[in-house]
């Protein structure tokens, strides 16, 4: 998954960054509500963590603007303030899970997951296909009863061919996705991680490659 955290406490935004990259997800990070909202405009994401008191453009205005534009994508609010008022509030701006401060890693990550699967159509808590079987809880992959060792890059891949169900996904969409902002899309960065990927699936081989187009599972 790729995921936007907006948070100006920059530790703590740095700590979550980097712990959900740990998951093998995609982290781009954003200070202040005015960054957040540029980043959402020119970039796909699957779940914002969104602080509600953010600088510049407050939280509550950027659930807002994002529930009107009728987004798809996915809200977590994290506050300082766990009053059942503030949860109401917020969820009904338009967040779809909230979460009080101080939270713990675990969950932050449970509920991120969470409201991952709930795609259109929705997605099972364990992704299956051509003998593959993807766990996001575990961030395990198996092939015919084989664990397969997998780096965050080649996990986050197959995620992503696996959540296509057999549908062609291009070189871009998997940049999109798996990889952050500052991946440079001039580089051969997915055909290497795609070998790397297929030399670990080993045969026969399931990841087929759609000329001019992309790749399919």
């Amino acid at each position: 998954m790729r995921i936007l955290v907006a948070e100006d406490e920059r530790f703590l935004a740095d700590l979550v960054a980097e712990g959900l990259r740990e998951q093998a997800m995609a982290v781009d990070i954003a200070y202040d509500g005015a960054a957040a909202l540029e980043r959402l405009a020119v970039n796909d994401y699957d779940v914002l963590v969104l602080d509600r008191d953010l600088p510049s453009v407050h939280g509550d205005d950027i659930c807002r603007e994002l529930a009107q534009q009728g987004d798809t994508l996915r809200i977590l609010m994290l506050t300082a303030s766990a009053t059942v008022h503030d949860r109401v509030a917020g969820l009904n701006l338009g967040a779809d899970d909230y979460l009080a401060k101080p939270f713990a890693f675990d969950e932050l990550v449970a509920r991120i997951r969470a409201l991952g699967r709930r795609a259109i159509p929705p997605l099972p808590p364990v992704l299956e296909r051509a003998g593959l079987t993807l766990d996001p809880a575990r961030r395990q992959v198996h092939r015919d009863g084989r664990y397969v060792p997998l780096s965050r890059k080649e996990y986050a891949v197959l995620e992503v061919l696996m959540q296509a169900r057999g549908k062609v996904v291009s070189t871009e969409e998997l940049l999109e996705r798996a990889w952050d902002e500052h991946a440079d899309p001039f580089t051969t960065v997915v055909k290497v991680t795609m070998s790397k990927l297929r030399a670990k699936l080993g045969g026969p081989p399931v990841i087929v490659t759609v000329p001019g187009s992309g790749y399919r599972l």
